[in-house]
């Protein structure tokens, strides 16, 4: 009988540990464990540590609870101006209830990768391409924005999401690195524009200075002189002063207004009788404005040369001929007056009319 009893005891406690190694469960610290008992969910879910369930009629799930990394596939799609990217992204998520996410959906993790691409290429159809490459934190919160609002349902929290690349076209990188170059150079040209204008501006302050200050000039034509010695031996520099080469230009410069030089005064030759020339200075007369219904000057007669008979009505003789045996000078007539070389160069100046 005492054998019986023994065999008993030890049946018992086999069975015990049978069931024990049956109905121990070990729940990690990043899960949380939901149990279904003949289908129904058992609260509260199981914290980290020794569980025991009933073998045969609960069923014990383990859910995780750290962040998970979920990449998302390249999606293409066509920006709001028309250029065709394909973009890619990461998004972070994480279990916060075990319960809803368990029961509320089938594949938790299926379904946000899910989400998570319709939300990219709603977001590239409705972003610009420069929106994609410099505002990639407006478009990361949007896009965490649209995954989250039904992850919410599911038990999931989505902690960020990231654009990692956009991919473009060949044509497009090359327009696009023509653009970047041309505005590469217009800043370059607009800084040399802006240096220019404030050296201009330091060269008009030093200039004044050395207008005021001549010996200054002086000392950087010295200064210069040495400079350009000091690279080149062979060089001769001359210095020439700049001075000269104003009273130079103020020469060379034609009268105008008061300095002009005033007109000379006319003058008038005279022949005395014994025939000697007397010249002397009379004061200018009014310049006359010429008549054109004036008759034209009568030419002068004059006495015939000797051992030509007289002609009355001949044409005129030459210049200071006199007739044979006259005694007396020939009248004085006017004669039509010349202008001369001088006169015409120089308008301002009285004709002289030679009597004779």
């Amino acid at each position: 009988m005492l054998s019986d009893l023994l065999g008993a005891l030890v049946g018992l406690g086999a069975a015990g540990l049978v069931y024990l190694a049956a109905a121990a469960r070990v729940v990690k610290q990043y899960e949380r464990g939901v149990v279904f008992r003949l289908g129904r969910v058992m609260d509260p879910t199981r914290t980290p540590g020794f569980t025991l369930v009933i073998p045969g009629v609960d069923r014990l799930h383990k859910v995780n609870m750290q962040i998970v990394t979920m990449p998302i596939p390249a999606q293409e799609g066509i920006t709001r101006d028309n250029v065709t990217v394909r973009v890619d992204a990461v998004v972070y998520f994480k279990v916060m209830d075990a319960t809803a996410a368990i029961v509320n959906v089938e594949d938790y993790r299926f379904a946000v990768s899910q989400m998570a691409q319709t939300s990219l290429r709603s977001i590239i159809g409705k972003s610009d391409l420069d929106d994609l490459l410099s505002n990639r934190e407006k478009l990361n919160q949007g896009l965490e924005l649209m995954i989250d609002s039904p992850a919410v349902g599911w038990g999931v929290q989505i902690d960020r999401v990231e654009i990692k690349d956009v991919s473009l076209p060949d044509t497009m990188k090359r327009s696009m690195a023509r653009q970047a170059e041309a505005d590469r150079e217009r800043r370059a040209r607009i800084i040399n524009a802006d240096a220019e204008f404030q050296a201009s501006k330091k060269l008009a302050e030093a200039a004044q200075q050395m207008a005021d200050t001549p010996a200054a000039l002086q000392l950087r034509l010295l200064q210069t002189v040495v400079a350009v010695a000091a690279e080149k031996n062979s060089t001769l520099v001359l210095p020439f002063p700049v001075e000269l080469l104003r009273f130079l230009e103020k020469a060379q410069q034609p009268p105008t207004g008061s300095d002009a030089a005033p007109p000379a005064a006319p003058h008038t030759e005279s022949t005395a009788p014994n025939g000697q020339d007397h010249s002397t200075a009379r004061a200018p007369r009014p310049t006359r404005a010429p008549q054109e219904d004036a008759p034209p000057p009568t030419p002068a007669r004059t006495a015939p040369e000797p051992g030509k008979p007289n002609l009355p009505h001949g044409p005129p003789r030459p210049h200071g001929s006199s007739p044979a045996g006259a005694g007396r000078p020939a009248p004085r007539t006017p004669t039509a007056i010349r202008p001369s070389p001088a006169t015409a160069r120089a308008p301002q100046e009285s004709a002289c009319a030679t009597v004779r």
